[in-house]
């Protein structure tokens, strides 16, 4: 276990117990920004798969949106680790915002796997659209070696279709499903919302509210706002 390169990258140095098994969830996403959905997906992963802690790993230039247009990675990391810090299993990782060049998931997991030893094991926790699209992804036979999926979709996803194509891929994916219902809300609506200059209170936490309001992200028009994101004039 590589413990300088865990702390330089917000990791924690789990491992060291080899009579135990560890699981790591990983709750991998965009975040941008961060809203209570992916919180309740993580807290859900944690309880319902007995993992031992949850690292929130902000993505550093996502393959999937290089024709969009995402916030900055620093900017995205604050505002997951303000909306975290209060969870006492959940950490907020540098490691693919701090990374050159297009993140992989397949790159990040093979990097992990470096730094951790055997016993530990990976859980991936991500959106039940992108397990539909995984198969997909560079290296994806990888990606099933090292981890295991956790696919966090919302009341009423057709589970089918995302049974389907993980069994027509070929590749042994690991999948665990989850139903959530706070996954209703997405990043996309709270982005809209700030933009028509609407509240987002009990759709993301206060702190992640009153950076991007204090950052004028996603439209936010500051001199309007107080910390809450609730209109003041």
């Amino acid at each position: 276990m590589d413990l300088d390169a865990l702390r330089e990258h917000d990791l924690p140095p789990l491992g060291a117990d080899p009579s135990r098994t560890y699981r790591l969830g990983i709750m991998g996403g965009t975040f941008d920004p961060i809203h209570n959905g992916h919180l309740v997906a993580a807290e859900q992963a944690f309880d319902d798969l007995g993992l031992d802690l949850v690292v929130f790993m902000p993505a550093g230039r996502p393959a999937f949106k290089q024709d969009k247009r995402v916030t900055s990675g620093e900017e995205r990391f604050a505002m997951t680790l303000l909306a975290t810090a209060d969870n006492p299993h959940f950490v907020t990782s540098r490691f693919e915002v701090d990374r050159e060049g297009v993140t992989y998931t397949a790159d990040t997991l093979r990097l992990l796997r470096s730094l951790y030893p055997d016993n530990v094991e990976f859980y991936f926790i991500t959106g039940a659209d992108a397990i539909t699209e995984i198969v997909t992804w560079r290296d994806a036979a990888d990606i099933a070696r090292l981890a295991h999926l956790v696919a966090a979709t919302r009341p009423g996803y057709d589970l089918d279709r995302a049974w389907d194509i993980i069994d027509s891929s070929g590749i042994d994916f690991d999948v665990t499903y989850l139903s959530v219902p706070a996954l209703a809300i997405s990043s996309s609506y709270l982005r809209e919302r700030v933009e028509a200059g609407q509240s987002l209170r009990y759709l993301t936490p206060d702190q992640v509210t009153g950076y991007l309001h204090k950052h004028g992200l996603y439209g936010a028009r500051r001199s309007r706002y107080g910390q809450t994101g609730e209109a003041v004039d």
